[in-house]
């Protein structure tokens, strides 16, 4: 009877939440379908882009940045501690290209995450009426951010959010990655940023572009300074301080290669997962468990232990799970990614179990090689 119940309930959970999902998926627009216009003033823009031992990635990167199509705009790299060839990298580019300006970082003040403080001591060191935040690994097409700015003015926001395309050749790592994408976009909503009375935000580090008024409006990353999830936390920041807010898809203008295997993610997920929940033991063992609920344990334990309707039940929830994973924003119809959600999920509990005894036996985070106190980054939960 148990199982039964148990059968029915996960049916019923990936049912709802594949219409939920792709009812609501469809509700976001492409960059790429922006039209052009030529009635739409140009603002100036800054693109402040804060890196830290980025020698692999950041020149391919970066180029694609300089050479945007946009005529207004300016390009601010935060170099914050690197100990390895980046600075060598960004004085030979900054030759090149003569839109290209370099900031020094040889000190963290206490009270801050170093790429907070980077990205804040950009804002303090330009006017632009907007300013892009993005990271040093995001590839953009020549017109992304003439397309993304023309959106932006036309709709009067204070903040675009675009989420990027996401590159990987390993089908465990996009299962792992379309795992984590289907459970924060169920949490964040990024399609009800856009509602006024809707408290959903959506925040990437690849692309957050604000109006400046509103950043200082709401106070800028002074008020988030300790969160490792700096990007969903202005996007939250600048929601609750009136700002105007859409999100878009970048798929085909920006791209990004997120990380390049399994352990690269679960490296770069310890460093917040623990914050999402508040630095809550009960809320991080919720997450844990809702997850084992859900995706783990359903199609082993009940194809094994279930009668045969059952097992009927969980097929039929598989049915939805490979549809979700297969029409999901940057899985390009690889409905198989779904097969491996047991995996997936299994990593994502992994991660929060991990990330927080981790940071309860160690009292904090290590992060690009520095590290912050719980108490700290208990400050701005």
């Amino acid at each position: 009877m148990l199982l039964t119940i148990y059968a029915i309930l996960v049916l019923f959970y990936w049912g709802f939440l594949t219409l939920y999902l792709l009812i609501n998926g469809y509700k976001i627009n492409y960059l790429s379908s922006v039209a052009s216009s030529e009635n739409i003033a140009v603002r100036s823009v800054v693109i402040i882009i804060p890196v830290r031992n980025e020698e692999f990635a950041l020149k391919n990167a970066l180029t694609s940045v300089c050479n945007l199509d946009y005529s207004n705009y300016k390009i601010l790299v935060i170099n914050d501690r690197s100990t390895d060839n980046t600075g060598r990298i960004l004085s030979e580019m900054q030759v090149q290209y003569k839109n290209l300006s370099i900031l020094n970082i040889e000190t963290l003040p206490p009270g801050w995450l170093g790429k907070n403080f980077a990205l804040y001591t950009g804002t303090k060191s330009s006017n632009e009426e907007y300013i892009l935040f993005t990271d040093a690994d995001v590839v953009y097409e020549k017109d992304a951010l003439t397309k993304a700015m023309q959106y932006c003015l036309k709709n009067d926001l204070d903040h675009l959010t675009i989420l990027p395309g996401m590159i990987s050749s390993s089908t465990c790592l996009n299962s792992v990655i379309m795992t984590f994408v289907i459970m924060l976009t169920a949490v964040q909503r990024p399609w009800a940023a856009k509602i006024k009375k809707s408290k959903a935000s959506m925040g990437v580090g690849a692309f957050n572009l604000v109006r400046r008024q509103a950043y200082l409006r709401a106070g800028t990353h002074k008020a988030i300074a300790m969160r490792p999830d700096d990007d969903l936390r202005l996007a939250a920041l600048l929601k609750s301080a009136g700002g105007k807010a859409d999100v878009l898809y970048g798929k085909g203008k920006i791209k990004v290669e997120w990380y390049s295997n399994v352990k690269e993610f679960i490296n770069g997920l310890m460093k917040n997962i623990f914050s999402g929940f508040k630095y809550n033991v009960f809320l991080a063992a919720g997450g844990v468990m809702g997850t084992l609920l859900f995706f783990v344990l359903p199609l082993p334990v009940i194809l094994i232990l279930g009668n045969n309707t059952e097992r009927i039940l969980v097929i039929c929830m598989l049915f939805f799970q490979l549809i979700l994973y297969g029409n999901m924003q940057g899985s390009n119809g690889k409905w198989w990614y779904g097969l491996f959600g047991i995996y997936g999920g299994l990593i994502i509990a992994y991660v929060i179990v991990k990330a927080t005894i981790t940071n309860l036996r160690s009292g904090g985070i290590y992060w690009r090689d520095t590290f912050y106190s719980l108490a700290e980054l208990k400050r701005n939960k």
